[in-house]
């Protein structure tokens, strides 16, 4: 029924927008994770017997062993040369088999791929095998196929180093511009003309990027891996642990600390150079297309001359100037010159002889042969649960250590600039020791068991929370934290209304991480003794069980993709 009441012109009610519920699903996640991390905090304090008395007590035979490592030992310049050669030599020989093996497979793995449907599966479990399996995992399988030395290490970092490459090179592609593929498509053109044609030149700054990234954590990786037999300067570390010369432990310790401070610096300025040159190129674009348009509106006016018309008719994204070999140009071609040239001599210098070639193909046969089928058992259950425990619980407890520092070096949050920096400076420091170095310290003074793995995990969570939550404290608005204190409010109070809300998201997809990255070295703590499935790894394979080794791979494999899996879901919830 029609209602005949006039019709009234007055303004409408302002939409309240969508009530939302006390607690919200993001508010549900985020304590949901808070009640699981604490829980899981307390079960591994309570697996590993640690408590405030053993911690003292474990701290204190810690120092003591410091105390008889000072002080440091240094080896002769000549021998120090030469391990720091070898150890980048295997750096870069397996970060670049790694980025050559990884552009086809990342194509492949992209949603974007449009040859055979089950490649793209396929592909995407390579993807994932090699991520999940730590490096010195890998080392210890081919330290028994090719035997001890540095091509044994190449190998482990390149494999290992696949699965990251791959998986953030695919999701460049995915993220490409669709456009000039399409066209190359309707051309005519193969998925590998299109794929080397139209998606490779743009998502080469992103592989750059990639690859230098990668190039990094192959470095600290490299330092550790001698201590399984897969050559550089961890070999000498742990020729030293072995004889109990804590004197050349140290020494070496500080060589490899400075060693990696140094790459992190060049890193960082490398890094930096390049997301320069990227952003100067693409101003150079929009800059060139600003010109083009200016002067095709010009030439329909009638008013532009000869050149001008011949500059209308310039590719896209370059302008007068950008023609020819400028220094630029010369520069990156020299540049991809010479990273070549290391490359090969990276390469050849770690080619094993033809003897030692030919006699790995037979254990490899019987390394593969002897996988199939898995051994599951209880106890390798069970390590695979200690290593999880052990990780998530330096997860949490190095997030709540770490949220401390950040706070005491974040700009907005420090209560005194010169605290900030000395904090910082010492969290580098910190972060520039591998985990296994902190290991094999607490298994020297502390003796076997999950409790010095624990201890090692916890001081890298921490320093690695720490500067993750620094950063992410220092890019946040600070209007509301600014208006509070305008009024009065306490700096607690400020953090609490004003900055917390904001971190939540940022605070729990760092932690996720952090736990991620926590769970794959616990892995690698074991094969030091310091508990876990890694010693249960590194002892299969020294009795020929290798389907127990198959075993212990695919339950690595199935928790750091459920890790990831929670940490994935949880991001998208909250940030």
């Amino acid at each position: 029924m029609v209602s005949t009441c006039p019709a009234t012109h007055s303004p409408p009610a302002a939409d309240p927008g969508p009530l939302r519920p006390p607690w919200s699903a993001r508010a549900l996640i985020a304590a949901g994770l808070l009640v699981a991390a604490v829980a899981v905090t307390w079960l591994t304090f309570w697996w590993i017997g640690l408590s405030p008395a053993s911690l003292a007590a474990g701290l204190d035979d810690t120092a003591r062993l410091l105390r008889r490592m000072w002080p440091p030992d240094l080896p002769d310049a000549g021998d120090v040369a030469g391990m720091i050669a070898e150890t980048l030599l295997i750096a870069v020989a397996g970060t670049g088999l790694a980025a050559l093996a990884s552009v086809p497979l990342a194509f492949v793995a992209a949603r974007t791929h449009r040859g055979p449907r089950w490649l793209r599966p396929a592909a995407q479990v390579v993807v994932v095998l090699t991520r999940a399996v730590p490096t010195l995992a890998f080392a210890i399988l081919f330290v028994r196929i090719f035997g001890l030395g540095p091509p044994a290490g190449a190998l482990a970092v390149a494999v290992h180093s696949v699965g990251m490459i791959a998986k953030l090179l695919a999701d460049a592609v995915e993220e490409a511009d669709p456009v000039p593929a399409e066209a190359a498509r309707a051309c005519g053109a193969g998925e590998v003309q299109v794929a080397v044609s139209t998606v490779l030149p743009r998502v080469f700054p992103a592989l750059t990027g990639i690859v230098l990234y990668r190039l990094d954590i192959n470095i600290r990786a490299s330092a550790v891996l001698g201590v399984v037999g897969a050559g550089g300067i961890g070999v000498a570390l742990q020729t030293a642990l072995g004889s109990l010369n804590y004197h050349r432990a140290a020494g070496i310790i500080c060589v490899i600390v400075v060693l990696v401070l140094l790459l992190e610096l060049l890193s960082v300025a490398v890094r930096r150079h390049t997301v320069q040159q990227s952003t100067g190129r693409r101003s150079t674009v929009r800059r060139s297309t600003v010109r083009r348009s200016t002067v095709r509106r010009s030439t329909r006016a009638g008013r532009s001359g000869g050149d001008t018309a011949g500059t209308a008719a310039l590719p896209a994204g370059r302008a007068p100037h950008d023609v020819g070999w400028d220094r630029g140009r010369v520069l990156r071609v020299a540049g991809a010159v010479a990273t070549g040239v290391v490359f090969l001599v990276s390469l050849w210098s770690l080619i094993p002889d033809p003897g030692r070639l030919s006699g790995a193909w037979p254990n490899l046969r019987g390394v593969l042969a002897g996988m199939w089928p898995p051994a599951f058992s209880g106890d390798l259950l069970m390590a695979v649960l200690e290593s999880l425990l052990m990780a998530l619980g330096a997860a949490s407890a190095g997030a709540a250590c770490g949220l401390v520092l950040a706070l005491l070096t974040a700009a907005g949050t420090t209560p005194w600039r010169p605290l900030s920096a000395v904090v910082r400076v010492l969290l580098v420091v910190v972060r520039g020791i591998p985990d296994l170095v902190y290991a094999l310290l607490f298994v020297a003074a502390l003796g076997l068991g999950p409790f010095a793995g624990f201890l090692a995990l916890w001081i890298s969570s921490t320093a690695l929370a720490a500067k993750f939550f620094a950063d992410s404290l220092e890019q946040l608005d600070p209007l509301p934290h600014e208006a509070l204190t305008s009024v009065g409010a306490r700096r607690w109070q400020a953090f609490a209304a004003g900055i917390w809300p904001q971190f939540v998201p940022s605070f729990t997809g760092h932690s996720l991480f952090v736990a991620d990255l926590a769970l794959r070295e616990s892995v690698v703590l074991g094969i030091a003794g310091a508990g876990g499935v890694g010693y249960l790894m590194q002892e299969s394979i020294a009795t020929l069980r290798y389907d127990t080794t198959a075993a212990i791979v695919i339950a690595i494999a199935v928790v750091v993709y459920a890790i990831e899996t929670l940490a994935r879901v949880a991001r998208r919830h909250l940030l």
